[in-house]
């Protein structure tokens, strides 16, 4: 009988063949994903796999033995070409497996750099994968030159832990500040002065006109004319919706794999779910890339595939590793128009909130948990805090809870 197949075996894949097996599903359930290795965590891969610091095994989400115990037909290095949705089946080149429900948890794709500026030299990296990883780390040796492209937050944890390592960092952001597409200028602010301080080189309103080099790149040329020697280049400029086989199967696309409240797409056959779905959100479509997001979203459609109908209800947070700060965020921060400071005392630890008019939208939190968790609870309650009270340091944050 034809059970539940998933595409794609990263977070959001993982999280529904297992949610679907802990709420009780009897039916057969296969999870195919295009990698050699099983489910596993992306975050530490730029920071403690590359820096030597955790292990392969301690990377995967589960055992390897969960899925052969859960009756989990893992399929691994295995690429979907199709999707035949009259037949209801999923098509691996001469191979057709059929399907009660389908979910499409294909994820994203790195940006790269175009092949006729230099992207297709060697020694171009991207950050994604465990491949990726494995390819740049060689180079991670101190006193090596790196270029970094983009000034996000995949390009800011990549100069992290390349200073760290004691390489010879410079940082290229085309926008005016670092982090200008997901915070505050407080937030750009503190990043760039802990960067600054651990010795990498971040020029911001500058772009890279071309990489040089014959078959390795061994050069860069940057838009205000200087050219740098380098020995690799980390680009991060973003990520894409994998949506490849969705559009070739005639599926709906807004922004991603579009979704209704449920998860189902415009095939009620076939779910979505994590960064490559598009969702409703507040009279429009919400995509958010993020582990919790892709946990939380394959939890309720494996529930609805059991017939839960439950709305997905997103309670968005994100955190990131640099240095010896941590960064947790809480909520979402569109159409902010006020930040308020909150300070420690301690310069490495500090908050940033953001404000529409009186409603609290978003918190940056940096080596403050206390600051992150009682936001995080405002926000996901639909409350607010006085901005008054929030900058101001002697009021106990936990009592705004109460408010």
């Amino acid at each position: 009988m034809p059970g539940v197949v998933v595409i794609g075996a990263g977070q959001a894949g993982a999280s529904v063949v297992a949610k679907l097996r802990a709420e009780g599903f009897e039916g057969k359930i296969t999870l195919i994903g295009e990698e050699p290795v099983p489910p596993y965590q992306r975050p530490p891969l730029s920071k403690k796999y590359l820096l030597g610091e955790m292990a392969l095994e301690r990377l995967f989400l589960r055992p390897e033995r969960f899925y052969p115990e859960a009756d989990i037909d893992l399929r691994l290095n295995t690429a979907v070409t199709g999707i035949d949705r009259a037949a209801k089946e999923v098509v691996m080149g001469d191979e057709r497996l059929g399907y009660e429900h389908l979910v499409l948890a294909t994820g994203s794709r790195p940006r790269r750099l175009p092949a006729a500026i230099g992207g297709d030299l060697g020694g171009v990296h991207v950050v994604r994968t465990l491949a990726d990883v494995d390819a740049m780390a060689p180079g991670f040796v101190a006193g090596a030159r790196v270029l970094i492209v983009g000034g996000g937050y995949i390009g800011l944890e990549a100069a992290a832990v390349a200073a760290s390592r004691g390489m010879q960092v410079v940082l290229v952001e085309m926008a005016d500040r670092i982090l200008q597409r997901v915070a505050a200028r407080e937030t750009s602010d503190y990043f760039r002065a802990l960067h600054t301080r651990h010795g990498v080189d971040i020029r911001e309103g500058i772009g890279l006109e071309r990489l040089l080099g014959a078959g390795q790149v061994s050069g860069a040329r940057l838009s205000d004319g200087s050219d740098l020697m380098v020995d690799m280049v980390i680009v991060g400029v973003g990520i894409t919706p994998d949506t490849a086989l969705a559009e070739a199967a005639g599926l709906a696309i807004d922004n991603g794999i579009a979704v209704d409240a449920m998860g189902r797409t415009s095939d009620p056959a076939i779910w979505a779910v994590g960064d490559c779905a598009s969702f409703p959100h507040e009279g429009g479509r919400l995509r958010l890339e993020s582990v919790p997001n892709a946990i939380d979203m394959g939890d309720c459609v494996a529930g609805n595939i059991m017939g839960k109908e439950v709305a997905y209800v997103p309670r968005p947070w994100f955190w990131s590793d640099q240095y010896d700060v941590k960064l947790q965020i809480a909520g979402l921060n569109t159409g902010y128009d006020r930040i308020v400071t909150r300070s420690t005392g301690d310069e490495d630890a500090v908050s940033f909130w953001y404000f529409k008019g009186a409603q609290l939208l978003a918190v940056d939190a940096m080596n403050d948990p206390r600051a992150y968790m009682v936001g995080k609870r405002l926000i996901d309650a639909g409350k607010t805090a006085d901005p008054d009270l929030v900058g101001d340091a002697g009021v106990d944050l936990k009592g705004l809870l109460k408010s």
